[in-house]
């Protein structure tokens, strides 16, 4: 009763579709024995329910109007040879399925669900299983890809597609999706004013999530752990990453968040915790990055001279072996009342703000930034030592780079 009125709902809402349509049923006790079959017979704005079974058709070409909706979550499979369902109407539903075993392909991007020049269409609550892609859409715009479960085998890179993969597509929510095991979680290029939200992507080969050439987009809410990496934005203007979680992304390159060529950007109130480096910026510009924690990574933030023009108010480094390093001599970003947990000052005033400016960067770090066969010295007390020095009278690390009035609590909204 609850499957058949949320089905319901979302068929009422769904902008484009004009009239209630008739319900066709598919499976073994139905008229229809083949998915195939209901398709041929069915016209726009009608329903398709699949009822509970296996069903191997090859690929199925949905080109009307219509709603798919699973019965006791049916399974179509492709046999490790095929894409399954490839979508060409607008205003299309597919809700309660498990599509599985998409074939492999060099020359093509096979996927479970392909939804090319289509837009309004709705993917909801399907579990996609082994899919080499899992959902892709090409050309789309304001369709919606929400509370699905994506998990893939990937092995390798070049052998392996993404779950979620929209190319040159606009107003695309993405919302509660499940999603592991593959190339990257989630995948854009050339994506415009889109929201990715509330979803989780774990245990992929390459990133938790990847985007270029994408811009007035939205993430927030969503969680990236145990990934190759965690997030890599690159060639994009106008992001806000919000409320995020960036978790458990460990290895000799990799990061929470990658900024590459990025401009005009908020990141704000997310979480950096157990990664190599939390924060990577090269060519990063006018960017704001307040009231984030970086907590426990091995460096927080890694900002190369050519990230400019950036400011960070009131984020909590804590218990970071590096709270911040860069290759640069000079310093042209802003660092202002933020909580370091290493600082040592006094608050005399008692307004919440130290007396003594700190200078985040260390010189063991710019001396590894030029010879990483250094961190085998990271505990001696030699590095005590000329760390000490260097704050006293800083010669190999920028002067400016300091923040004069820091926290001395944690910052809490």
């Amino acid at each position: 009763m609850i499957r058949a009125l949320t089905i319901w709902l979302m068929i009422s809402v769904a902008p484009a579709f004009v009239k209630a349509g008739d319900t066709l049923r598919v499976g073994a006790s139905s008229h229809f024995k083949s998915i195939k079959a209901g398709l041929l017979q069915a016209e726009k704005g009608d329903v398709l329910l699949i009822e509970k079974g296996f069903y191997a058709e090859g690929t199925i070409l949905i080109d009307k109007s219509i709603t798919i909706a699973g019965v006791g979550r049916p399974v179509i499979d492709g046999e490790n040879k095929h894409e399954i369902l490839q979508i060409t109407a607008d205003s299309v539903l597919i809700t309660g399925l498990q599509i599985q075993n998409v074939g492999v392909s060099y020359t093509k991007d096979f996927a479970g669900i392909t939804g090319e020049k289509v837009s309004h269409c709705v993917i909801d609550d399907n579990i996609l299983l082994n899919t080499f892609f899992g959902i892709y859409l090409k050309k789309a715009k304001n369709c919606r890809i929400t509370n699905n479960k994506i998990v893939g085998q990937a092995a390798k890179e070049i052998s392996s597609g993404n779950a979620i993969h929209l190319w040159y597509c606009k107003n695309i929510e993405v919302l509660n999706n499940k999603v592991n095991k593959h190339r990257d979680g989630i995948y854009l290029e050339f994506v415009d004013s889109t929201l990715i939200s509330h979803n989780l992507s774990e245990h992929n080969l390459r990133y938790g999530l990847h985007f270029m050439f994408s811009n007035h987009d939205n993430y927030i809410g969503n969680t990236f752990r145990n990934n190759g990496a965690g997030v890599a934005v690159m060639f994009s203007k106008q992001i806000q990453m919000i409320d995020n979680n960036f978790l458990n992304n460990w290895g000799a390159a990799s990061y929470g968040l990658l900024l590459k060529e990025i401009y005009d950007g908020k990141i704000e109130g997310n979480t950096f915790s157990m990664n190599t480096i939390g924060m990577y910026g090269e060519s990063a510009t006018r960017i704001s990055i307040a009231h984030n924690d970086f907590k426990q990574n091995g460096w927080a933030v890694k900002f190369l001279g050519s990230s400019m023009d950036n400011e960070f108010t009131y984020n909590n480094f804590i218990g970071n072996t590096f709270d911040l390093t860069t290759d640069s001599g000079r310093n042209n970003n802003r660092y202002i009342h933020n909580y370091w947990s290493k600082y040592t000052g006094y608050d005399l005033d008692k307004d919440g703000y130290g007396d003594v400016p700190y200078r985040p960067m260390k010189l063991f770090s710019y001396i590894i930034n030029k010879s990483g066969s250094s961190i085998i010295l990271l505990r001696s007390f030699f590095m005590d030592l000329i760390n000490f020095a260097e704050k006293v009278t800083p010669v190999f690390t920028p002067a400016t780079l300091v923040d004069n009035s820091p926290l001395m609590k944690p910052y809490h909204d």
